[in-house]
């Protein structure tokens, strides 16, 4: 199959998925409307208490905007996918789709307001260990893929790096790491989860090589 196919279809999940996070903010404007009511204060006086909310929005919109923008540099090594590579891609998106559900748990326990402190760890631990299962789904399919690349490039050059993939895939530890801190301080957790977000944004997929490197035998690996 042309990989064109997968990767669009790949693109409308992820755009589903940073969408379907802003519905997570939609219910505050009411919240607000009632903190009027209640305190005769306005509305925005309350906005500031769902400082929870707004912060899992930007942690995982950056989150599954850089996955999206790794996943396009995976997706550009290659011109053709196989069977393998579609389920495991299909894989990595129905984590990342699901990616709203933890950051809503999040917004709603993080203060400890509803539900006290357990609840809060609940919530970022759950977060966890689906960045946890996204993170391997990712690192697993590129490893497939960058082991296949002679099959799956065609005629397009190729170009290995073992150093930037060790580095991509080892950064998978921090989430592990994340969801332990976070049995301690869910906030801190939170806040590495962020971190790992721009440590990914620097630490990307290699480039595919253009044709004069191939040509010159450009070869990182």
């Amino acid at each position: 199959m042309d990989s064109r196919r997968a990767e669009s279809f790949s693109d409308g999940v992820f755009a589903v998925a940073i969408t379907v996070l802003v519905f997570n903010l939609l219910p505050i404007a009411d919240k607000t409307a009632n903190f009027l009511t209640v305190t005769g204060r306005p509305g925005h006086s309350g906005l500031i208490h769902y400082w929870p909310a707004y912060l899992a929005y930007v942690i995982s919109f950056l989150i599954i905007g850089i996955m999206w923008l790794n996943h396009h540099m995976m997706f550009a090594q290659v011109r053709s996918v196989n069977r393998p590579v579609l389920f495991l891609n299909l894989i990595l998106l129905m984590g990342i789709v699901a990616l709203p559900f933890p950051t809503a748990l999040v917004a709603d326990h993080l203060t400890g307001s509803a539900g006290g402190h357990g609840q809060a760890t609940v919530a970022v631990v759950t977060y966890g260990l689906l960045m946890i299962a996204i993170s391997v789904s990712f690192g697993g399919t590129w490893l497939y893929i960058s082991s296949h690349l002679d099959e799956l490039a065609g005629s397009r050059p190729v170009r290995r790096s073992r150093m930037a993939t060790l580095r991509f895939v080892a950064g998978n530890a921090g989430y592990v790491a994340g969801t332990l801190i976070a049995l301690v301080s869910p906030v801190a957790g939170l806040i590495i989860f962020a971190l790992l977000a721009v440590y990914y944004l620097f630490e990307h997929l290699p480039e595919p090589a253009d044709e004069a490197a191939a040509e010159s035998g450009t070869n990182d690996g």
